[in-house]
């Protein structure tokens, strides 16, 4: 029994699409493109090697070719969130902050833990400069 391969590229493009329908991430979609590719180089030569050759050389040509271009489409808007309101809000020290210890601040009424490249005291009145992970990035006010 022999396997039509042309009907292997169809299954295997099929199937790459339905991965990039449900990812939605531009992940599969360069295979998918390779394995076209391969379908119709299957109607020209019976050889696996050749198919497989033209489906490797496309995908990777189509993904690296129109990776970069594609980021020019792509939506990298960064959504604000109700953390965000606390950068550049004036907190209190509640723990002591070290530059090897992590501390915690009190903003806008909730408890962080909090880093800072400056020794804070109990009491130390400090800005919100960012977030980083979990923890809140601060400054010691000045007077």
């Amino acid at each position: 029994m022999t396997v039509n391969m042309t009907i292997v590229w169809l299954v295997i493009f099929l199937f790459l699409i339905l991965v990039e329908i449900m990812t939605v991430g531009l992940v599969s979609i360069w295979f998918a493109i390779g394995s076209i590719a391969a379908l119709l180089t299957s109607y020209f030569t019976d050889s696996f090697l050749v198919q497989v050759v033209v489906f490797l050389l496309v995908s990777v040509i189509t993904l690296v070719g129109m990776k970069p271009f594609m980021k020019k489409f792509k939506l990298t808007k960064i959504e604000p969130t109700n953390l965000d309101r606390v950068i550049g809000k004036r907190g209190e020290v509640i723990k002591k902050i070290s530059e090897d210890k992590v501390g915690e601040v009190k903003v806008l009424g909730a408890l962080w833990s909090a880093i800072s490249k400056d020794e804070l005291e109990v009491g130390d009145k400090v800005i919100i400069e960012k977030i980083d992970g979990v923890k809140l990035v601060v400054r010691k006010e000045k007077n």
